[in-house]
Protein backbone atom coordinates (compact mmCIF):
# COMPACT_ATOMS: atom_id res chain seq x y z
CA UNK A 1 0.00 0.00 0.00
CA UNK A 2 1.15 3.24 -1.06
CA UNK A 3 1.37 5.69 1.50
CA UNK A 4 3.14 9.50 2.35
CA UNK A 5 6.43 10.46 -0.03
CA UNK A 6 5.45 6.70 -1.88
CA UNK A 7 2.07 7.94 -2.74
CA UNK A 8 3.25 11.38 -4.88
CA UNK A 9 6.09 8.65 -6.53
CA UNK A 10 3.51 5.95 -7.10
CA UNK A 11 1.44 8.89 -8.99
CA UNK A 12 4.68 10.08 -10.61
CA UNK A 13 5.09 6.27 -11.75
CA UNK A 14 1.73 5.46 -13.06
CA UNK A 15 2.00 8.77 -15.27
CA UNK A 16 5.27 7.66 -16.98
CA UNK A 17 3.29 3.53 -17.49
CA UNK A 18 0.65 5.79 -18.96
CA UNK A 19 2.97 7.57 -21.34
CA UNK A 20 5.04 3.99 -22.05
CA UNK A 21 1.39 2.17 -22.91
CA UNK A 22 0.48 5.08 -25.29
CA UNK A 23 3.65 5.90 -27.13
CA UNK A 24 5.64 2.78 -26.99
CA UNK A 25 3.32 -0.10 -26.95
CA UNK A 26 0.56 1.98 -29.22
CA UNK A 27 -1.92 0.95 -26.54
CA UNK A 28 -5.42 3.07 -27.10
CA UNK A 29 -5.29 6.20 -24.81
CA UNK A 30 -9.22 4.98 -23.48
CA UNK A 31 -7.67 1.71 -22.51
CA UNK A 32 -4.45 2.54 -20.97
CA UNK A 33 -5.98 4.96 -18.62
CA UNK A 34 -8.19 2.67 -17.06
CA UNK A 35 -5.78 0.33 -16.42
CA UNK A 36 -3.22 3.14 -15.16
CA UNK A 37 -6.37 4.09 -12.95
CA UNK A 38 -7.07 0.32 -11.88
CA UNK A 39 -3.36 -0.08 -10.85
CA UNK A 40 -3.17 3.33 -8.88
CA UNK A 41 -6.61 2.82 -7.12
CA UNK A 42 -5.28 -0.57 -5.72
CA UNK A 43 -1.92 -0.09 -4.75
CA UNK A 44 -3.11 3.34 -2.74
CA UNK A 45 -5.14 3.26 0.50
CA UNK A 46 -8.44 2.93 -1.68
CA UNK A 47 -10.08 -0.15 -0.33
CA UNK A 48 -9.57 -2.73 -2.87
CA UNK A 49 -13.07 -3.14 -3.44
CA UNK A 50 -14.30 0.58 -3.81
CA UNK A 51 -11.70 0.87 -6.79
CA UNK A 52 -13.72 -0.29 -9.19
CA UNK A 53 -16.99 1.90 -8.14
CA UNK A 54 -14.32 5.09 -7.88
CA UNK A 55 -13.34 4.64 -11.21
CA UNK A 56 -17.17 4.22 -12.60
CA UNK A 57 -17.97 7.25 -10.51
CA UNK A 58 -15.17 9.28 -12.42
CA UNK A 59 -15.86 8.53 -15.95
CA UNK A 60 -19.88 9.06 -14.94
CA UNK A 61 -19.15 12.29 -12.93
CA UNK A 62 -17.16 13.66 -16.16
CA UNK A 63 -19.69 12.60 -18.76
CA UNK A 64 -21.86 14.09 -16.72
CA UNK A 65 -20.52 17.16 -17.31
CA UNK A 66 -18.89 17.32 -20.57
CA UNK A 67 -20.51 14.31 -22.23
CA UNK A 68 -23.59 15.77 -23.55
CA UNK A 69 -21.31 18.95 -24.45
CA UNK A 70 -19.33 17.01 -26.35
CA UNK A 71 -21.88 15.29 -28.84
CA UNK A 72 -23.60 18.20 -29.26
CA UNK A 73 -20.74 20.22 -29.87
CA UNK A 74 -19.60 17.93 -33.02
CA UNK A 75 -22.97 18.03 -34.53
CA UNK A 76 -23.29 21.48 -34.06
CA UNK A 77 -19.89 22.04 -35.93
CA UNK A 78 -20.37 19.62 -38.54
CA UNK A 79 -23.10 21.66 -39.69
CA UNK A 80 -21.28 24.45 -39.47
CA UNK A 81 -18.62 22.90 -41.79
CA UNK A 82 -20.79 21.35 -44.20
CA UNK A 83 -22.54 24.37 -44.92
CA UNK A 84 -19.28 26.31 -45.70
CA UNK A 85 -20.01 28.71 -42.28
CA UNK A 86 -16.86 27.98 -41.00
CA UNK A 87 -15.06 28.54 -44.00
CA UNK A 88 -16.68 32.12 -44.49
CA UNK A 89 -15.93 32.94 -40.51
CA UNK A 90 -11.84 31.84 -41.63
CA UNK A 91 -12.42 34.33 -44.72
CA UNK A 92 -14.41 36.96 -42.55
CA UNK A 93 -11.19 36.94 -39.83
CA UNK A 94 -8.27 36.12 -42.79
CA UNK A 95 -10.22 40.01 -44.06
CA UNK A 96 -9.98 41.38 -41.25
CA UNK A 97 -6.88 40.64 -39.21
CA UNK A 98 -4.27 39.35 -42.29
CA UNK A 99 -2.56 36.46 -42.43
CA UNK A 100 0.57 37.45 -40.92
CA UNK A 101 -2.34 38.64 -37.72
CA UNK A 102 -4.38 35.62 -37.98
CA UNK A 103 -2.93 33.97 -34.32
CA UNK A 104 -4.48 37.42 -32.55
CA UNK A 105 -7.31 37.25 -34.08
CA UNK A 106 -8.06 33.52 -32.71
CA UNK A 107 -6.13 35.00 -29.07
CA UNK A 108 -8.77 37.69 -28.77
CA UNK A 109 -11.48 35.30 -29.50
CA UNK A 110 -10.17 32.92 -26.95
CA UNK A 111 -10.10 35.62 -24.58
CA UNK A 112 -13.45 36.91 -25.59
CA UNK A 113 -15.25 33.71 -25.70
CA UNK A 114 -14.34 31.93 -22.29
CA UNK A 115 -15.42 34.51 -19.98
CA UNK A 116 -19.27 33.75 -20.90
CA UNK A 117 -18.55 30.22 -22.02
CA UNK A 118 -16.71 27.06 -20.32
CA UNK A 119 -13.35 25.73 -21.97
CA UNK A 120 -14.63 22.27 -23.11
CA UNK A 121 -17.33 24.22 -25.19
CA UNK A 122 -15.86 27.02 -26.43
CA UNK A 123 -12.84 24.34 -27.74
CA UNK A 124 -15.38 22.04 -29.36
CA UNK A 125 -17.34 25.12 -30.86
CA UNK A 126 -14.28 26.68 -32.06
CA UNK A 127 -11.89 23.93 -32.86
CA UNK A 128 -13.78 23.58 -36.63
CA UNK A 129 -12.19 27.51 -37.09
CA UNK A 130 -9.22 26.67 -36.36
CA UNK A 131 -8.32 23.92 -38.58
CA UNK A 132 -10.24 26.10 -41.37
CA UNK A 133 -8.03 29.19 -40.70
CA UNK A 134 -4.78 26.52 -40.76
CA UNK A 135 -5.52 25.35 -44.08
CA UNK A 136 -5.88 28.79 -45.59
CA UNK A 137 -3.17 30.23 -43.99
CA UNK A 138 -0.65 26.83 -44.05
CA UNK A 139 0.23 28.20 -40.50
CA UNK A 140 0.48 24.78 -38.20
CA UNK A 141 -2.47 23.60 -36.76
CA UNK A 142 -0.36 23.05 -33.57
CA UNK A 143 0.17 27.18 -33.43
CA UNK A 144 -3.83 27.93 -33.39
CA UNK A 145 -4.57 25.12 -31.17
CA UNK A 146 -1.96 26.38 -28.63
CA UNK A 147 -3.49 29.57 -29.17
CA UNK A 148 -6.76 28.72 -28.65
CA UNK A 149 -6.31 26.04 -25.80
CA UNK A 150 -4.38 28.94 -24.08
CA UNK A 151 -6.60 31.62 -24.42
CA UNK A 152 -9.25 30.01 -23.45
CA UNK A 153 -8.00 27.97 -20.02
CA UNK A 154 -6.24 31.22 -18.88
CA UNK A 155 -9.61 33.63 -19.06
CA UNK A 156 -11.28 30.52 -17.58
CA UNK A 157 -8.64 30.41 -14.59
CA UNK A 158 -8.37 34.51 -14.12
CA UNK A 159 -11.68 36.26 -14.81
CA UNK A 160 -14.42 36.18 -12.98
CA UNK A 161 -17.51 35.13 -13.86
CA UNK A 162 -16.46 31.76 -14.45
CA UNK A 163 -16.58 29.79 -10.89
CA UNK A 164 -13.28 29.61 -10.44
CA UNK A 165 -11.57 32.73 -9.97
CA UNK A 166 -15.01 33.96 -8.55
CA UNK A 167 -15.12 31.40 -5.47
CA UNK A 168 -11.17 32.80 -5.47
CA UNK A 169 -12.41 36.15 -5.26
CA UNK A 170 -14.68 35.44 -2.50
CA UNK A 171 -12.39 33.39 -0.40
CA UNK A 172 -9.59 36.34 -0.29
CA UNK A 173 -12.31 38.75 0.28
CA UNK A 174 -11.43 40.51 -2.93
CA UNK A 175 -13.94 43.32 -4.31
CA UNK A 176 -15.72 41.71 -7.79
CA UNK A 177 -14.87 44.48 -9.89
CA UNK A 178 -11.41 45.02 -8.82
CA UNK A 179 -10.94 41.43 -9.75
CA UNK A 180 -12.19 40.80 -12.67
CA UNK A 181 -10.33 44.36 -14.00
CA UNK A 182 -7.00 43.06 -13.10
CA UNK A 183 -7.46 39.55 -13.93
CA UNK A 184 -8.42 40.55 -17.53
CA UNK A 185 -5.08 42.52 -17.14
CA UNK A 186 -2.97 39.86 -16.16
CA UNK A 187 -4.37 37.35 -18.56
CA UNK A 188 -3.47 39.21 -21.36
CA UNK A 189 0.40 38.81 -20.68
CA UNK A 190 -0.37 35.35 -20.18
CA UNK A 191 -2.10 34.44 -23.50
CA UNK A 192 0.58 36.26 -26.01
CA UNK A 193 3.35 34.43 -24.43
CA UNK A 194 1.53 30.98 -23.67
CA UNK A 195 -0.46 31.22 -26.64
CA UNK A 196 0.93 33.44 -29.32
CA UNK A 197 4.54 33.75 -28.81
CA UNK A 198 4.86 29.61 -27.91
CA UNK A 199 2.37 28.91 -30.27
CA UNK A 200 4.10 30.54 -33.03
CA UNK A 201 7.27 28.16 -31.43
CA UNK A 202 5.69 25.15 -30.96
CA UNK A 203 4.12 25.25 -34.87
CA UNK A 204 6.88 25.69 -36.64
CA UNK A 205 8.03 21.91 -34.81
CA UNK A 206 5.08 20.09 -35.50
CA UNK A 207 3.79 20.32 -38.98
CA UNK A 208 0.26 19.78 -40.49
CA UNK A 209 1.79 17.26 -42.25
CA UNK A 210 -1.52 14.61 -43.12
CA UNK A 211 -3.12 16.28 -39.77
CA UNK A 212 -4.63 18.15 -42.34
CA UNK A 213 -5.99 17.88 -45.69
CA UNK A 214 -8.10 19.37 -48.43
CA UNK A 215 -10.35 16.83 -47.36
CA UNK A 216 -11.29 19.16 -44.96
CA UNK A 217 -11.54 22.11 -46.90
CA UNK A 218 -13.66 20.36 -49.56
CA UNK A 219 -15.75 19.56 -46.55
CA UNK A 220 -16.56 22.58 -45.37
CA UNK A 221 -16.78 24.00 -49.03
CA UNK A 222 -19.43 21.46 -50.23
CA UNK A 223 -22.16 23.78 -50.82
CA UNK A 224 -20.80 25.61 -53.66
CA UNK A 225 -21.93 22.41 -55.64
CA UNK A 226 -25.82 23.22 -56.52
CA UNK A 227 -26.54 25.10 -53.43
CA UNK A 228 -26.29 29.09 -52.75
CA UNK A 229 -23.12 30.89 -50.78
CA UNK A 230 -23.58 31.21 -47.08
CA UNK A 231 -23.55 34.77 -45.84
CA UNK A 232 -20.81 35.92 -43.63
CA UNK A 233 -23.77 37.48 -41.24
CA UNK A 234 -25.66 33.90 -41.03
CA UNK A 235 -21.85 32.09 -40.42
CA UNK A 236 -21.06 34.70 -37.47
CA UNK A 237 -24.51 34.36 -36.07
CA UNK A 238 -24.73 30.97 -35.92
CA UNK A 239 -21.05 30.62 -34.51
CA UNK A 240 -22.43 33.50 -31.78
CA UNK A 241 -25.61 31.60 -30.70
CA UNK A 242 -24.56 29.27 -28.33
CA UNK A 243 -22.24 32.12 -26.34
CA UNK A 244 -25.05 34.42 -26.62
CA UNK A 245 -27.32 31.62 -24.71
CA UNK A 246 -24.86 30.89 -22.26
CA UNK A 247 -24.27 35.00 -21.83
CA UNK A 248 -27.73 35.78 -21.32
CA UNK A 249 -27.58 33.45 -18.31
CA UNK A 250 -24.81 35.37 -17.16
CA UNK A 251 -26.10 38.87 -17.40
CA UNK A 252 -29.44 37.96 -16.34
CA UNK A 253 -28.18 36.61 -12.87
CA UNK A 254 -26.58 39.87 -12.61
CA UNK A 255 -29.67 41.97 -12.68
CA UNK A 256 -32.26 39.18 -10.97
CA UNK A 257 -30.65 38.31 -7.97
CA UNK A 258 -32.49 36.29 -5.43
CA UNK A 259 -35.17 36.05 -7.32
CA UNK A 260 -34.61 32.54 -8.32
CA UNK A 261 -38.74 31.98 -8.57
CA UNK A 262 -39.30 34.60 -11.15
CA UNK A 263 -40.27 33.75 -14.98
CA UNK A 264 -36.79 35.68 -16.58
CA UNK A 265 -34.11 34.42 -14.61
CA UNK A 266 -35.41 30.73 -14.54
CA UNK A 267 -36.09 30.90 -18.22
CA UNK A 268 -32.41 32.11 -18.92
CA UNK A 269 -30.51 29.82 -16.55
CA UNK A 270 -32.33 26.91 -19.06
CA UNK A 271 -31.78 28.40 -22.03
CA UNK A 272 -28.59 29.26 -20.94
CA UNK A 273 -27.26 26.28 -19.40
CA UNK A 274 -24.23 25.48 -21.99
CA UNK A 275 -25.91 21.81 -22.80
CA UNK A 276 -29.47 23.63 -23.71
CA UNK A 277 -27.59 26.34 -25.56
CA UNK A 278 -25.98 23.67 -27.85
CA UNK A 279 -29.21 21.88 -28.29
CA UNK A 280 -31.08 24.95 -28.97
CA UNK A 281 -28.36 25.72 -31.24
CA UNK A 282 -28.08 22.52 -33.03
CA UNK A 283 -31.72 22.31 -34.13
CA UNK A 284 -31.67 26.20 -35.09
CA UNK A 285 -28.91 25.09 -37.39
CA UNK A 286 -30.95 22.07 -38.98
CA UNK A 287 -33.53 24.76 -40.52
CA UNK A 288 -31.52 27.62 -40.69
CA UNK A 289 -28.44 26.23 -42.59
CA UNK A 290 -30.65 23.48 -44.76
CA UNK A 291 -30.66 25.72 -47.59
CA UNK A 292 -26.05 26.03 -47.62
CA UNK A 293 -26.06 22.63 -47.27
CA UNK A 294 -25.35 19.22 -49.80
CA UNK A 295 -25.76 16.33 -47.91
CA UNK A 296 -28.92 15.21 -46.27
CA UNK A 297 -29.49 16.14 -42.43
CA UNK A 298 -29.42 12.50 -41.70
CA UNK A 299 -25.36 12.40 -43.10
CA UNK A 300 -24.36 14.96 -41.19
CA UNK A 301 -25.60 13.37 -37.95
CA UNK A 302 -23.97 9.73 -39.40
CA UNK A 303 -20.64 11.65 -39.78
CA UNK A 304 -20.68 13.47 -35.98
CA UNK A 305 -21.36 10.43 -33.81
CA UNK A 306 -18.53 8.54 -35.94
CA UNK A 307 -15.99 11.43 -34.56
CA UNK A 308 -17.40 11.91 -31.26
CA UNK A 309 -17.34 8.11 -29.69
CA UNK A 310 -14.11 7.81 -28.99
CA UNK A 311 -13.57 11.08 -27.79
CA UNK A 312 -16.52 10.73 -24.99
CA UNK A 313 -14.50 7.29 -24.19
CA UNK A 314 -11.06 9.03 -24.17
CA UNK A 315 -12.43 11.46 -21.86
CA UNK A 316 -14.43 10.12 -19.71
CA UNK A 317 -11.20 7.32 -19.34
CA UNK A 318 -9.48 10.81 -17.91
CA UNK A 319 -12.09 11.70 -15.65
CA UNK A 320 -11.87 8.72 -13.99
CA UNK A 321 -8.03 8.55 -13.53
CA UNK A 322 -8.44 11.83 -12.03
CA UNK A 323 -11.14 10.77 -9.66
CA UNK A 324 -8.71 7.75 -8.27
CA UNK A 325 -5.83 10.48 -8.07
CA UNK A 326 -8.25 12.90 -5.82
CA UNK A 327 -9.36 9.66 -3.70
CA UNK A 328 -6.03 8.64 -2.90
CA UNK A 329 -5.37 12.03 -0.53
CA UNK A 330 -2.34 13.12 -2.93
CA UNK A 331 -4.01 16.64 -2.69
CA UNK A 332 -4.39 16.47 0.92
CA UNK A 333 -0.56 15.00 1.10
CA UNK A 334 0.84 17.70 -1.34
CA UNK A 335 -1.14 20.85 1.13
CA UNK A 336 0.77 19.00 4.31
CA UNK A 337 3.73 19.72 2.75
CA UNK A 338 3.71 22.88 1.42
CA UNK A 339 2.03 24.51 4.12
CA UNK A 340 5.57 23.99 6.31
CA UNK A 341 7.52 25.76 3.53
CA UNK A 342 9.06 29.42 4.02
CA UNK A 343 8.72 31.00 1.33
CA UNK A 344 6.93 34.23 -0.40
CA UNK A 345 3.27 34.10 0.08
CA UNK A 346 2.30 35.05 -3.96
CA UNK A 347 4.69 32.08 -4.78
CA UNK A 348 3.31 29.78 -2.18
CA UNK A 349 -0.12 30.40 -3.51
CA UNK A 350 0.85 30.38 -7.15
CA UNK A 351 2.90 26.25 -6.59
CA UNK A 352 -0.32 25.25 -4.01
CA UNK A 353 -2.41 25.74 -7.20
CA UNK A 354 -0.29 24.46 -9.70
CA UNK A 355 0.76 21.30 -8.29
CA UNK A 356 -3.08 20.43 -6.95
CA UNK A 357 -3.80 21.49 -10.84
CA UNK A 358 -1.44 18.84 -12.00
CA UNK A 359 -2.15 16.25 -9.38
CA UNK A 360 -6.11 16.61 -9.29
CA UNK A 361 -6.12 17.28 -12.90
CA UNK A 362 -9.12 20.20 -12.48
CA UNK A 363 -8.19 24.20 -12.38
CA UNK A 364 -11.60 24.43 -10.66
CA UNK A 365 -10.59 21.83 -7.94
CA UNK A 366 -7.29 23.51 -7.42
CA UNK A 367 -8.50 26.94 -7.05
CA UNK A 368 -11.01 26.45 -4.62
CA UNK A 369 -8.73 23.80 -2.91
CA UNK A 370 -6.20 26.87 -2.85
CA UNK A 371 -8.14 29.64 -2.33
CA UNK A 372 -10.31 28.03 1.04
CA UNK A 373 -6.26 27.21 2.26
CA UNK A 374 -5.12 30.52 1.91
CA UNK A 375 -7.72 33.28 1.64
CA UNK A 376 -8.77 33.78 4.94
CA UNK A 377 -5.05 34.40 5.90
CA UNK A 378 -4.30 36.88 3.21
CA UNK A 379 -4.12 39.86 5.75
CA UNK A 380 -1.84 37.86 8.12
CA UNK A 381 0.69 37.66 4.34
CA UNK A 382 1.08 40.41 4.25
CA UNK A 383 -0.30 40.42 0.42
CA UNK A 384 -3.49 42.36 -1.37
CA UNK A 385 -6.00 39.82 -0.74
CA UNK A 386 -6.59 40.57 -5.22
CA UNK A 387 -2.94 39.90 -5.09
CA UNK A 388 -2.91 36.83 -3.65
CA UNK A 389 -5.53 35.73 -5.31
CA UNK A 390 -4.42 36.44 -8.97
CA UNK A 391 -1.53 34.50 -7.93
CA UNK A 392 -3.45 31.69 -6.78
CA UNK A 393 -5.49 31.71 -10.09
CA UNK A 394 -2.24 31.72 -12.42
CA UNK A 395 -1.39 28.75 -10.81
CA UNK A 396 -4.40 27.22 -11.61
CA UNK A 397 -3.86 27.84 -15.75
CA UNK A 398 -1.08 25.54 -16.39
CA UNK A 399 0.48 22.26 -16.25
CA UNK A 400 -2.77 19.88 -17.31
CA UNK A 401 -1.12 16.36 -17.21
CA UNK A 402 -3.56 13.27 -18.79
CA UNK A 403 -5.25 12.89 -15.44
CA UNK A 404 -7.24 15.77 -16.70
CA UNK A 405 -10.16 15.73 -19.21
CA UNK A 406 -9.20 18.91 -20.99
CA UNK A 407 -6.11 17.27 -22.26
CA UNK A 408 -7.95 14.37 -23.99
CA UNK A 409 -10.23 16.95 -25.43
CA UNK A 410 -7.23 19.06 -26.78
CA UNK A 411 -6.05 16.42 -27.82
CA UNK A 412 -8.25 14.69 -29.64
CA UNK A 413 -10.51 17.88 -31.10
CA UNK A 414 -6.69 19.55 -32.45
CA UNK A 415 -5.64 16.43 -33.98
CA UNK A 416 -2.79 15.87 -31.73
CA UNK A 417 -0.59 13.11 -30.39
CA UNK A 418 -0.44 13.05 -26.46
CA UNK A 419 3.31 13.79 -26.70
CA UNK A 420 2.43 16.76 -29.02
CA UNK A 421 -0.49 17.69 -26.58
CA UNK A 422 1.83 17.72 -23.68
CA UNK A 423 4.59 20.18 -25.99
CA UNK A 424 1.21 22.19 -27.27
CA UNK A 425 -1.17 22.05 -23.84
CA UNK A 426 0.82 21.65 -20.72
CA UNK A 427 3.90 23.29 -21.65
CA UNK A 428 2.26 26.40 -23.18
CA UNK A 429 -0.32 26.49 -20.08
CA UNK A 430 2.71 26.25 -17.95
CA UNK A 431 4.41 29.29 -19.76
CA UNK A 432 0.85 31.20 -19.67
CA UNK A 433 0.58 30.83 -15.74
CA UNK A 434 4.36 31.68 -15.30
CA UNK A 435 4.02 34.58 -17.49
CA UNK A 436 0.66 35.56 -15.44
CA UNK A 437 2.44 35.37 -12.19
CA UNK A 438 5.96 37.60 -13.09
CA UNK A 439 2.53 40.28 -13.81
CA UNK A 440 1.12 39.88 -10.62
CA UNK A 441 4.37 40.15 -8.53
CA UNK A 442 4.64 43.35 -10.34
CA UNK A 443 1.45 44.62 -9.42
CA UNK A 444 2.48 44.00 -6.57
CA UNK A 445 4.84 46.55 -6.32
CA UNK A 446 1.90 49.03 -6.73
CA UNK A 447 0.26 47.64 -3.80
CA UNK A 448 -1.18 50.24 -1.91
CA UNK A 449 -1.03 52.82 -4.90
CA UNK A 450 -3.12 51.41 -7.67
CA UNK A 451 -6.99 51.08 -6.95
CA UNK A 452 -8.16 48.19 -5.54
CA UNK A 453 -5.01 46.41 -4.37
Amino acid sequence: MLTGNTLIFGFVLALIILFVLIIRFKWDAFVSLLVVALGLGLLSGIPAKEVPGVIATGFGNTLAGVGILIGLGIIFGQFLASSGAISKIATGLLSVFGVKKSPYAIALTSITVAIPVFFDAAFIILHKLIQNISLKTKISLATFVAILSIGLITAHSLIIPTPGPLVVADQTGSDIGMFFIYGLLVSIPGVLVGGVIYGKFIGKRIKNEVRLDESDIAETDSTLNGRKEISTVLSFGMLALPIILILSNTLINLFFRDTTEQFVPTFFSVIGDKNVALLISVVVAMFALKPYIKEETKSIFVIAFNQCGLVILITGAGGAFGKVVQETGIGDLIINMMQGLNMPAILLAFLFAQILRASLGSATVALVTTSAIMGPIAVELGVSPVILGLAICAGGVGLSLPNDSGFWVVSKFGRLSMTETIKVWSIGGFLSGASVLIFVYILSMFQGILPGL
